[in-house]
């Protein structure tokens, strides 16, 4: 793990990019990456996280600035700037069962080829997809997703990069953290290695690449 300034983190990712964003209607959600983004102004991202938070929060902040190219998430109803703009085909917007979106990236995360869901059998969401029967019900397979970078907000690390969440933080977080190739931690607190107990420690520093220097 290294320690790395805010704006060289941001910089290490390329226009056109996959990017897991962690949070839940914008809680959890690491809103200095997503300023450096809009601030650099990259285009053509693929975003991969929960929702599109609201206008002028969260991920709605990349919605606004033209960042997003693509957005696959469980829904959209907090954001009127993202349906404007799916609508007048400006970006690309995948719908996911919430359940199904958090189990494909648990299963990239874990190394699995899948996970099979009975959600969506027997509508739209079944096209293009392989159907299964097990023990006679049926069952969709859901492909693993992964990303090039998750972008993380955590409430403690200490300096191997051990990381803790608060409360209603730890929603997306810790499962994007086995998902991306490289993972970009923004930390509100770092403490010396040792006062975090081990019991307490959710992300382990073996996942984490670059925690944002304060």
């Amino acid at each position: 793990m290294k320690t790395i300034a805010l704006e060289k983190a941001v910089a290490m990712i390329p226009n056109g990019a996959s990017v897991m964003i962690g949070g839940f209607m914008g809680v959890g959600t690491p809103e200095r990456l997503m300023d450096e983004l809009t601030r650099q102004g990259k285009r053509d991202l693929t975003i991969i996280a929960n929702d599109t938070a609201a206008p002028g929060k969260g991920i709605g902040k990349l919605i606004t600035a033209g960042v997003v190219k693509k957005a696959i998430v469980s829904h959209i109803g907090l954001n009127p700037e993202t349906q404007k703009k799916m609508i007048a085909k400006e970006i690309e917007v995948e719908l996911t069962p919430q359940g199904t979106l958090i189990e494909r990236i648990r299963a990239a995360g874990y190394g699995l080829g899948g996970v099979l869901t009975p959600t969506g059998v027997g509508t739209l969401a079944e096209e293009g997809k392989i159907k299964m029967e097990v023990d006679g019900k049926q069952y969709l397979l859901e492909a693993p997703l992964r990303a090039d970078f998750a972008l993380i907000e955590a409430f403690l690390s200490d300096y191997f990069g051990n990381l803790v969440y608060a409360l209603t933080a730890r929603n997306f977080n810790p499962v994007i953290a086995m998902a991306a190739t490289t993972i970009i931690v923004d930390v509100a607190h770092i403490v010396p290695v040792g006062m975090i107990s081990p019991d307490h420690v959710v992300t382990p520093a073996v996942l984490v690449d670059y925690i944002i220097a304060h």
